[in-house]
């Protein structure tokens, strides 16, 4: 056994995963799981540069971790950060933070790393009971990013593009400040254009059309699969390899995209952080889906974290 600590740090929240590894049969034992939204990404698209604000809600999460890291003793520890931290000029002040604070240097990882931990993370356990057909298409749609990687017991290929639910609300739902509520109809055609263009793109590099069952990670996928299973409350362990079809998809992104912003917040599985930018993530799943045509998404709460945790081990 060897006690790991896993941080996964992407464009919209900060996640910590504290682990028991056992290489030998293959099994993560959760100790500790926990979520933040930090919103590190917050306006680096338009500015190119880390808000200070976004940095210090950022290390405000990551001293929280550090003591959970301490006080269960982890020996090893490994920092990953994706989509914002990539993009921005200030990278650099972001890393120094992180050290400071958790005493390893934040991993800068490109998009094929990124999606290569998914994948292991999404479909290490897939194997057993599930009877699930390979190829797996293992989509995780970030805050800035989406993963596409398409594999058998391996990765066979993979792409990054930057489509996320943070990426595309910023860019097309925001007015004068504010998100628009509910957005327009030509803002939701403007980000249909978009992510069909990141998916002729990912599908350059990654046969899509060749798998036969889609995974779907992270919290956009994971937050609708919450609100079409009706639960009085997230559960992970109900979501984790709930399997909701396309119809179900589209129905809900229709209603999330033409809700305003309290009606969304009363969804009681809703997390308040993801309230003004889960409709531009349920679009990017249910695109995926039509372009596919995949009938239904297997969802996975294990992604990145795990995928990390195990790369240690």
């Amino acid at each position: 056994m060897t006690r790991v600590a896993a941080v996964d740090c992407g464009t919209n929240s900060i996640r910590l995963l504290v682990a028991d590894a056992d290489p030998e049969t293959g099994e993560l034992t959760d100790l500790d799981r926990r979520m933040t939204i930090v919103r590190l990404g917050q306006g680096v698209d338009r500015t190119g540069r880390l808000a200070p604000e976004a940095l210090e809600r950022t290390f405000a999460a990551c001293r929280e971790y550090a003591e959970v890291i301490r006080e269960l003793g982890a020996t090893e520890v490994r920092f990953v950060a994706t989509s914002a931290s990539r993009d921005a000029e200030n990278r650099d002040e972001f890393v120094r933070g992180v050290v400071d604070i958790l005493g390893v240097e934040p991993e800068v990882i490109t998009g094929d790393q990124e999606a290569e931990f998914s994948f292991t993370g999404a479909t290490r356990e897939l194997s057993g009971g599930d009877r699930l057909e390979k190829p797996y298409l293992v989509v995780d749609i970030g805050g800035g990013s989406t993963e596409f990687v398409v594999g058998d017991d391996h990765v066979g290929a993979a792409r990054s593009v930057d489509i996320g639910c943070v990426r595309l609300t910023e860019r097309h739902l925001v007015h004068d400040g504010k998100v628009t509520d509910p957005p327009a109809h030509e803002q939701v055609a403007a980000m249909r254009t978009d992510i069909a263009a990141a998916l002729d793109l990912a599908a350059e590099t990654v046969p899509l059309d060749d798998a036969r069952t889609l995974v779907g990670l992270a919290g956009s996928v994971t937050t609708v699969a919450a609100i079409a299973l009706e639960l009085p409350e997230y559960d992970s362990a109900r979501i984790h390899h709930s399997r909701i079809s396309r119809a179900r998809v589209r129905q809900i992104t229709e209603w999330l995209l033409s809700s305003s912003h309290a009606e969304r917040a009363e969804i009681p599985s809703m997390h308040p952080g993801r309230v003004d930018v889960i409709g531009a993530g349920a679009l990017v799943l249910l695109a995926i889906m039509e372009r596919t045509g995949a009938e239904e998404v297997v969802v996975s709460e294990h992604d990145i974290l795990d995928g990390i945790a195990w790369s240690i081990a």
